[in-house]
């Protein structure tokens, strides 16, 4: 086999091996659903809604944003059932000091989930007042929306980074 043709083979071999890698990154590429606009404002809109009752203090609508299922997991409290997590908001709402929520501007990000909602993720900051002190943190997020009858409930929160 003469020079020419060996370079040739190399050539080829070199280029099909070439085209072969390019191809299967290409198919290991992932797929991530797009996050249409109307979904954003919906869930950015139902964020609203939850937090005003909760800085209200409005215990009725803010609970039955919430499914009868929630699982709800912190970081220092580990997996926190239901009724536990409603009793210590009960507990807070009735405090002496007023705790607020607010989103943390452009941290929001919203993807659908197929066949079932939502998932919201973010980071938000808490603002009370205690023994005239002004304490503040900041915490993120993950909320699983759940979208049913036509209604957005929450059905899972991780909350971390206490």
């Amino acid at each position: 086999m003469s020079k020419s043709k060996k370079t040739m083979k190399a050539v080829i071999l070199f280029v099909s091996l070439l085209v072969g890698l390019i191809s299967n990154s290409f198919s290991q590429e992932k797929k991530v659903a797009p996050t249409s606009k109307a979904l954003y404002q919906e869930i950015s809109q139902m964020d609203s809604v939850m937090f005003n009752a909760f800085n209200n203090q409005d215990f009725k609508t803010f609970k039955n944003l919430f499914t009868q299922d929630l699982e709800w997991f912190q970081d220092n409290d580990g997996l926190v059932p239901f009724k536990t997590v409603f009793k210590n908001f009960e507990n807070t709402f009735k405090k002496e000091y007023k705790l607020t929520r607010e989103l943390v501007k452009g941290s929001l990000e919203v993807y659908p989930l197929k066949n079932y909602g939502a998932i919201e993720i973010g980071e938000h900051k808490f603002r009370h007042i205690e023994n005239g002190k002004e304490e503040i943190g900041t915490f993120k997020f993950v909320m699983i929306w759940k979208h049913e009858n036509n209604q957005w409930k929450i059905s899972r929160v991780i909350s971390f980074g206490h």
